[in-house]
């Protein structure tokens, strides 16, 4: 996933927007970037890969001169790319994921079209979608054409002379929101960029809306589609726990969804924790619903070590995993401990880091309550999972089974003997004590908008 965040001010907007861009580090690994217009467009792009966004742009921004700028934290392509189109020169920023780039790029191509800016010796999807864009009749045009021939999700603002075009993927799939502090305007995917900035929310944009930022306000060029389908994981793990989404927030809902778990479960514990992070704010429901103590056996060096689910390979993400999460065997020494997690999506992380430190440190038993249900299908809209290979459940069914199967149906009823024998195939790969997943019923109750406004896809395939 990436985050995007710009700034329309009254005076230089280069504070603001490193500051409101580093509160999206969260949402990526791979490349930083911001672009400011003044006289002229100044950019500058750093592999953040190794290291943190403020360490590379602590200096830089500060010779980033004008009023407008647009940043990005991403998880694959280098942006933002400045681009000289027949309706002037723009720079863009994107989050989302585009299925079909590969046959977009070469439809382009084979028209005569090429392409400069090259990831990993593979098409830049942020030029892609600029090339696209650029086929319009006028820059809202060319966003609604972009949007009829993408397959995915693409969440994107437009830094151009007249002001930020903001556009919401039509899916909604990626948040997008607007805040104003004394006659400045900001345009985010976290709404927790805002808090410290000043800026209060004035608007949620709405599924396949684009609006122009301008030093004078909102204008809207193009109304929303009225039909929502949120990613429901943004609330689970992704996002971050101050920032709302659709003016639901974040840690509330963990919270809720805490306390689903703890209704549903007899176990017996001394203890309840939550996997640091994310998995925080659900212990503190299931501890607030069960009356179990919330402790803290495993602490996360911040510091030094990101998220473990979004650098693209496994020898980074097992590295991240090993070494951000510090047992304290006073607490777990003995102890009976519930552990809230997110999600369970490889499992190998789980099993191999944190289960080990805590077995290792003398735990006495251990329950896994994952806030989610079972992954079942990779990501159409992010890079996550990208095969079914990757995913513990698919594993289960495949052991299960003997082979792999299409029809995974009976698995996804969570009263089905196949899905019993598919929980209980993923406890025994943990070393788990207990394994008990949340209801999809439940979860999409935490969150507390209807079924059908949530992307569900990862659970159910749709």
């Amino acid at each position: 996933m990436s985050g995007i965040f710009g700034i329309v001010s009254k005076n230089n907007c280069g504070s603001t927007l490193f500051y409101g861009v580093d509160y999206h580090s969260h949402m990526g690994t791979e490349y930083g970037g911001m672009a400011v217009l003044g006289a002229r467009f100044n950019r500058a792009i750093h592999d953040i890969s190794q290291s943190q966004f403020k360490s590379k742009f602590v200096d830089e921004y500060k010779t980033m001169q004008g009023p407008m700028g647009i940043g990005v934290i991403s998880d694959r392509d280098p942006q933002p790319l400045i681009v000289g189109s027949r309706f002037g020169t723009f720079a863009i920023v994107s989050a989302g994921l585009i299925e079909n780039l590969e046959a977009l790029g070469t439809e382009l191509l084979q028209e005569g079209h090429s392409f400069g800016e090259m990831t990993s010796g593979g098409i830049n999807s942020i030029e892609l979608i600029a090339k696209l864009i650029n086929t319009g009749k006028d820059l809202v045009d060319g966003i609604d054409k972009m949007f009829d021939k993408i397959n995915g999700s693409a969440t994107l603002l437009l830094l151009t002379k007249e002001g930020i075009y903001a556009a919401r993927d039509r899916l909604g799939r990626y948040p997008l929101v607007v805040g104003e502090k004394g006659g400045d305007f900001a345009v985010a995917t976290e709404s927790s960029s805002f808090l410290n900035l000043g800026f209060k929310v004035i608007k949620f944009l709405e599924p396949g809306e684009v609006v122009l930022i301008d030093k004078n306000g909102l204008k809207q060029k193009a109304s929303g589609r009225g039909t929502s389908q949120i990613c429901a994981f943004l609330w689970i793990y992704t996002g971050y726990p101050a920032s709302s989404y659709e003016g639901i927030n974040v840690e509330l809902v963990r919270e809720n969804c805490g306390r689903f778990l703890a209704k549903r479960d007899k176990v017996q514990a001394d203890l309840v924790a939550g996997v640091p992070d994310s998995g925080v704010g659900h212990a503190i429901g299931y501890s607030m619903e069960s009356g179990l103590p919330h402790r803290r056996p495993l602490t996360k060096y911040t510091p030094g070590y990101g998220r473990s689910y979004t650098p693209p390979s496994q020898e980074i993400r097992e590295l991240v995993a090993t070494m951000k999460l510090i047992p304290i065997k006073e607490i777990i020494c003995g102890n009976r401990i519930v552990l809230c997690e997110d999600s369970i999506v490889r499992g190998t992380q789980l099993k191999n880091y944190t289960l080990r430190k805590l077995w290792e440190n003398g735990a006495k038993e251990v329950h896994i309550r994952p806030a989610c249900p079972p992954l079942m299908f990779p990501c159409k809209f992010a890079l996550s999972t990208r095969s079914t290979s990757e995913l513990a459940a698919r594993r289960a069914i495949r052991s299960i089974e003997g082979r792999d199967i299409e029809d995974v149906s009976e698995y996804l009823d969570a009263n089905s003997e196949k899905y019993a024998r598919m929980v209980e195939w993923i406890r025994r790969e943990l070393g788990a004590t207990t394994l008990k997943y949340q209801t999809l019923e439940d979860m999409v109750q935490a969150i507390g908008l209807p079924r059908e406004k949530l992307c569900l896809h990862c659970w159910i395939g749709e």
